[in-house]
């Protein structure tokens, strides 16, 4: 995202689409690969999309230099934590990607079990369950694209604030898709989901970029994405315990709290500094 950022001093919004589209296209990835490994030991899987991973590396050290738009970095500032959150702006769509983050990955990740769950409740019903997870988290990478010249056309924040939006709603009508008996019905919901969940990720990038101070670009990255990821980590965690404990159709109504709270973030006026710099 830095070098992204790094390279296009305008149109940030549409690059960082296809950069996060990229994203969401390897991580349904170890899914398709799966399906077509499925008589072979799992380690297949890892041994694949890890050598990816590499290759993809090593071809971003070797093909990509500094962009043009590239600020010079300062030394290291353990202050530039608090710093970056003073801007209002930077710090609402810091908020509203926080939010976004809880229901991320915790979605992307318990597709499956939302696919096994659905089984159990119509044994009638026969979906595969790799496939369809390829296809449900992998149709987000061209939500990312087209959320990127939405928001040229609309706004990045509105549109930012639109999918957050559509995506917690989607949390909370879960439990009533479980119920449909009608499985085509059930993976076109989940399919919805998989656009509108992942397709204001770039769009909350934009933004921080935007409103990040320039020596410090690089770093307010890595903050606010250091913060996003360790909130999905609590996220996927609780799911898994709650898992054992309630009823699983009633499980995804939890991601909704993300949402809400990522949208008063995002557009509540004047929020107080003293918020996160205590």
């Amino acid at each position: 995202m830095k070098i992204a950022a790094d390279y296009f001093d305008k149109g940030l919004g549409i690059s960082l689409g296809y950069l996060v589209g990229a994203l969401v296209v390897g991580t349904a990835f170890p899914h398709l690969v799966k399906n077509f490994t499925a008589a072979m030991p799992w380690k297949i899987t890892l041994v694949i999309t890890s050598s990816l991973a590499v290759m993809g590396g090593l071809l971003m050290w070797l093909l990509v230099p500094d962009g043009p738009y590239r600020k010079p970095g300062q030394r290291i500032k353990l202050s530039a934590f608090f710093n970056v959150f003073q801007n209002k702006e930077f710090r609402s769509a810091a908020f509203g990607y926080f939010g976004h983050m809880w229901e991320l990955y915790a979605f992307w990740a318990f597709v499956p079990v939302m696919l096994t769950i659905y089984l159990g409740l119509h044994p009638d019903q026969t979906l595969n369950i790799s496939l369809w997870s390829f296809v449900v988290i992998g149709v987000g990478g061209l939500s990312c694209v087209v959320g990127g010249y939405l928001a040229e056309w609309f706004g990045t924040k509105r549109t930012a604030g639109s999918f957050l939006f559509l995506s917690g709603l989607c949390c909370v009508v879960s439990p009533l898709i479980f119920m449909i008996d009608k499985s085509p019905v059930f993976i076109l919901f989940l399919i919805f989901w998989g656009i509108v969940v992942i397709a204001d990720s770039p769009l909350f990038s934009t933004l921080v970029g935007q409103h990040a101070i320039p020596e410090l670009k690089g770093t307010s990255f890595t903050i606010v994405n250091c913060i996003g990821f360790s909130i999905t980590i609590i996220s996927i965690q609780l799911l898994t315990l709650l898992n054992t404990l309630i009823n699983p159709t009633y499980l995804f109504l939890v991601l909704s709290v993300g949402p809400f709270l990522g949208l008063i973030g995002l557009f509540r006026k004047n929020m107080p500094t003293h918020v996160v710099t205590t």
